[in-house]
């Protein structure tokens, strides 16, 4: 089979004929996720500011559609500078597209508290992480097929896969907590031991195997390798992911340093002093590039009272990201292309956008106000996951409670919980959690039609 046609394949063989339906492999599966339940649940789900603090900044949506705009800039910024390569590697506008607007669907709601209560409350049961959730999401539970999900391409799930492992062979973080201690109260659980690695769940082993499957044993191997930590306090990780899938991740890194940064500055979380002493300083001592050159001149129109000038700014600095990424080999023993190329930063500019992550996660994510939201979405998670795990028959909806009865036949049941609960908005969780939890007062009812 051409190497083309091994990549454009799908695990599940459908019959479908639509009269006159030339589209190729890549729009169709744009056209599955953009078509979605889980992707249309993005807009109510927390990017970094709590959903409906504000209408104005991001959410899991935006986000989304603002990292598939910048992929589709690096893929021609690349084209343009490495023809050849580019071509040789079939890089594909649609396929990168799909990517961006895919790669968060697995995120639970209210963000990293979201993801901390599951992969607690999943901790005997093989954890839960968002990027394993959006690989099941998209082979198994989103219904465009019976069983397979929205069945997409080989070169396109292989895109989605940023950390190709397991989550038990992941795990490194021990809880400081005693077992004893950690069933007491889910309000003692502390985030930081519950921070979940980043892989795949050992249930979804099988389609992983048939993904990588035309990899020779060298590459999968290789493909698969894991960095071990040398902290206790830090997850071990995977260390390669596909060339697809490297600019997918550049792009979600430049919109979540760039463009979520607008939503901090215009909300005055943030200030020009903090910047300054934080990214400006750093930035122009990091070498003479354009960026150090203009930085602070970007810092100056980026809290401007001026809208335009903001948006200049962040256009400017989009941008300058964008045209600096280039293709590099990536470990020289690796066989198939989409493997031994990645596209990638110059060092520089993969410190300055490391400083602008760094700042919007200090000073914006770490903040109190932001925690306290944080940690009241992991209360919710946590107690709704116990309610549901304690009668799961009782109160699980029908359709998730005959996935439930289905999966408990292979010890399973556990996930499908997850699953339910992961896919729930903000919104929609805390509404069950106040049906669930909260007495309605007087004569008004309990808000069932959810």
């Amino acid at each position: 089979m051409q190497q083309s046609t091994i990549w454009s394949a799908r695990h599940f063989s459908q019959q479908i004929q639509r009269d006159g339906d030339h589209r190729s492999p890549f729009q169709r599966d744009k056209a599955r996720i953009l078509h979605s339940a889980a992707f249309r649940r993005l807009q109510a789900k927390t990017q970094v500011l709590g959903v409906g603090m504000s209408d104005f900044y991001r959410t899991r949506l935006t986000h989304s559609l603002e990292a598939s705009q910048i992929g589709q800039g690096i893929a021609a910024q690349l084209r343009r500078k490495q023809p050849e390569l580019t071509q040789s590697l079939n890089l594909n506008d649609t396929l990168i597209e799909g990517l961006c607007l895919a790669h968060d669907i697995g995120h639970p709601p209210f963000g990293h508290g979201g993801e901390v209560a599951l992969h607690y409350m999943m901790r005997d049961h093989g954890g839960f992480e968002g990027n394993g959730q959006t690989f099941r999401i998209v082979t198994k539970l989103e219904p465009y097929t019976p069983s397979h999900g929205m069945n997409l391409s080989r070169r396109t799930l292989l895109g989605l896969v940023k950390y190709p492992h397991f989550i038990p062979s992941l795990t490194n973080i021990k809880s400081a907590a005693q077992p004893s201690e950690v069933a007491l109260s889910h309000r003692n659980i502390k985030a930081s031991d519950w921070v979940p690695p980043k892989g795949l769940y050992e249930c979804d082993r099988n389609m992983f195997n048939w993904l990588i499957e035309p990899l020779s044993q060298d590459d999968r191997e290789l493909f698969c390798h894991i960095v071990t930590s040398t902290s206790d306090e830090r997850q071990h990780k995977t260390k390669f992911k596909s060339f697809d899938c490297s600019i997918m991740e550049l792009a979600d890194d430049i919109a979540y340093a760039i463009h979520d940064l607008e939503d901090a500055i215009v909300m005055g979380i943030v200030n020009l002093q903090q910047f300054e002493a934080q990214i400006v300083e750093p930035i122009e001592a990091l070498s003479d590039t354009w960026l150090s050159g203009h930085i602070s001149m970007l810092a100056k129109k980026l809290f401007s009272q001026h809208h335009h000038e903001r948006k200049d700014a962040i256009g400017a600095l989009v941008n300058s990201f964008i045209t600096h990424i280039d293709i590099a080999r990536t470990d020289p023993a690796f066989q198939n292309d989409l493997l031994k190329y990645n596209a990638v930063f110059p060092a520089e500019y993969e410190q300055a956008l490391a400083l602008f992550k760094q700042f919007v996660f200090k000073q914006v994510i770490r903040k109190p106000e932001i925690q306290l939201l944080e940690y009241k979405g992991q209360q919710v998670v946590m107690a709704l996951f116990e309610a549901f795990a304690s009668d799961p028959e009782r109160l699980l909806p029908e359709n998730t409670r005959q996935r439930w009865l289905t999966a408990q036949n292979d010890n399973n049941g556990m996930r499908v919980i997850s699953d339910y609960i992961a896919g729930m908005t903000d919104e929609f969780a805390s509404r069950l959690y106040s049906n669930l939890f909260i007495p309605k007062s007087g004569a008004s009812p309990d808000s069932i039609g959810i």
